[in-house]
This record gives C-alpha cells, sequence and structure tokens, in this order.
C-alpha cells in the first residue's frame, strides 16, 4: 500500500527566506504531494500536529496507471490538482462544503476532457443522464442539448429498470455524451446505452463519462459495447458511493 500525502505537506528542506514564516512571498502557502513511492509523512487523523488539516488516504500500487482493458478506457492524466481532488472526495470526514467543491472542479475536468474527444468540426452533443454532472456539463458549453434517462436499481438484485427517457428527436445523428459519476456495478449505464440503441444512437459515437469507476464496472460495460468510449478519472475497487448523497445534501 502506498499512502496518499497530505494536502498541506511540503517536500524537502524549506529554503532560510521561507524557513521563518512557512510561506512563499505574498503569504500563499507551499503545496505540493508527494510522489508514489515517497514517505509522506502525513500525520494520522487523531495527531496533534499543527498541520491539522491534512487529508490522507491508503491507495494501492500502480495508482493511476491504466488497467489491461483496452484502448476504450480511458484515463485523465495523474496530476497532483486531480490527486487533492479524489482525497478529499474519497474522505468521507470532508466538510460538504468542500466535497461539493472538490466534486465540481473534478465534474468539469472530466467534461472538459470529454469535449476534447469529439471531432473537430461543429456539432451539438446531447447528455441523456447525471444530474450531478450536469451542471458541469453547462458551465462547459451553453448550448448544450440535454436528453434525460431515469434508472433505478434494486438493491437486492441489482438490477437495473428504466423509468424515464426523452431525448432530442434527432439524437441518432448527433455524438452522445452519456454522463455517470460513479461507475461502480456497470448495470445502470449498460441500460441506459441499451435505451440510446433503441433511439438509433451507435455505442461508437458514445462517450460515457464518470468520476470514479471500478474495474468490474468498466469491463462490464466494454464487454456489452465494445465500440464504446469511457473516460474517467480514476479505476480503483472501491468507488465512493456515497457521492450522490454527499453531493445533494442527503446523506
Amino acid at each position: 500500500m502506498e499512502a496518499m500525502p497530505c494536502q498541506n505537506q511540503r517536500l524537502g528542506p524549506r529554503p532560510p527566506e521561507e524557513q521563518a514564516a512557512g510561506t512563499v512571498p505574498g503569504g500563499s502557502r507551499l503545496i505540493r504531494f508527494a510522489e508514489p513511492g515517497q514517505d509522506s509523512g502525513c500525520p494520522s487523523p487523531d495527531s496533534s500536529s499543527s498541520s491539522s488539516n491534512g487529508v490522507a488516504a491508503a491507495i494501492p500500487a500502480g495508482e493511476g496507471a491504466a488497467p489491461p482493458l483496452g484502448p476504450q478506457l480511458k484515463l485523465l492524466p495523474m496530476n497532483d490538482q486531480l490527486r487533492e481532488l479524489q482525497t478529499i472526495i474519497r474522505d468521507k470526514k470532508s466538510s460538504r462544503g468542500d466535497f461539493v467543491f472538490s466534486a465540481d472542479r473534478l465534474i468539469r475536468l472530466v467534461v472538459e476532457e470529454g469535449l476534447n474527444q469529439l471531432p473537430y468540426t461543429e456539432c451539438t452533443v446531447t447528455t441523456p443522464t447525471g444530474e450531478a454532472m450536469e451542471q458541469g456539463l453547462r458551465d462547459c458549453c451553453r448550448s448544450i442539448r440535454i436528453g434525460k434517462i431515469l434508472i433505478q436499481s434494486d438493491e437486492e438484485t441489482q438490477r437495473a429498470k428504466v423509468y424515464y427517457a426523452k431525448f432530442p428527436p434527432d439524437i441518432y445523428r448527433r455524438k452522445v455524451l452519456l454522463m455517470y459519476p460513479i461507475l461502480s456495478t456497470g448495470n445502470t449505464v449498460i441500460e441506459a446505452v441499451k435505451v440510446l440503441v433503441e433511439h438509433g444512437v451507435q455505442p461508437s459515437v458514445i462517450i460515457l463519462l464518470s468520476l470514479f469507476s471500478t474495474p468490474h464496472g468498466a469491463k462490464s460495460i466494454i464487454q456489452e459495447f465494445p465500440e464504446i468510449t469511457i473516460l474517467t478519472t480514476e479505476v480503483h475497487p472501491v468507488a465512493p458511493t456515497h457521492f450522490g448523497q454527499k453531493y445533494f445534501g442527503t446523506d
């Protein structure tokens, strides 16, 4: 296991001019994360250290590396900003304000990369699902046309059932960004793609945008629809399933 570094951790010795105050000119605090394999030196949650705002989480080795699921699965390049946002979202002790702020930032990063996957020609994309991610998409593209799919999964059987679907009448001619924040089993997304296919959309023009994905969920979708593209920030066996409740304040 590798320890995710503290949010406010500084690596290496401080320059002499910063040793006294611990800040850079202008009063801003230097923030940097440890690279994989380095000792993070993070204090425990109940530590009496003065660095009480640090957030730490344990993640397995190879974090950020693409799993062997083929070119359909794409990961955002890992960097300090992305690692910090993932840490705050995964930490159940994060305040709702910090959680929503970090989630909104991560949503925008995923949406913007999703837009980068579209052809370099004028086109309109349709977003069928993903209420939490919808505003992030609208912030990036104001004229976007939005479709809706309401799907609920049975808590015992995990079977997904479609209750509502409404799309633009010409959706079969469009590129589609299918948005689903937390990809766990993949069952809900598979049902959503089936509905899109019934409306004439080919899987090859669908780009699934997800914030967090499990290997099982991504594999299930790719096996069912080999031509689909999945864009996510992380593939990890444990997904932050509390996302919806915390984002909408229903936890």
